[in-house]
């Protein structure tokens, strides 16, 4: 299911991958068992083709690294938080439609 443009970002990695990126990062807070979250993972997959280059789009299993969805205060998933610069500049709880995410890149680009 996961694409090669889609980042798998664990606990571990969140600092290399996410927040020194140079480039705009939306995560997607995410489990397996999530009903919600496996119908946007297609879109996020979209995204991940047609931001290539100029934002990176990546996907946090919640269940396997609980430390950074505690530390940015998640409490319900699916969560997309997009960052810029290791700040958080928008947030989003819920399966949304493709149209909200892309306007949400963009204003971080």
């Amino acid at each position: 299911m996961a694409s090669d443009k889609v980042m798998q970002v664990s606990d571990a990695d969140f600092d290399s991958q996410v927040l020194q990126s140079g480039e705009p990062v939306l995560v997607d807070f995410w489990a397996p068992w999530c009903g919600p979250c496996k119908a946007i993972g297609p879109v996020i997959e979209e995204l991940a083709g047609e931001f290539q280059g100029k934002a990176k789009i990546g996907k946090m299993n919640v269940d396997d690294n609980p430390a950074t969805p505690g530390k940015y205060g998640i409490r319900a998933i699916p969560t997309l938080i997009l960052f810029k610069n290791g700040e958080v500049v928008d947030q989003i709880t819920g399966a949304v439609g493709k149209p909200q995410l892309t306007a949400l890149i963009n204003k971080a680009l």
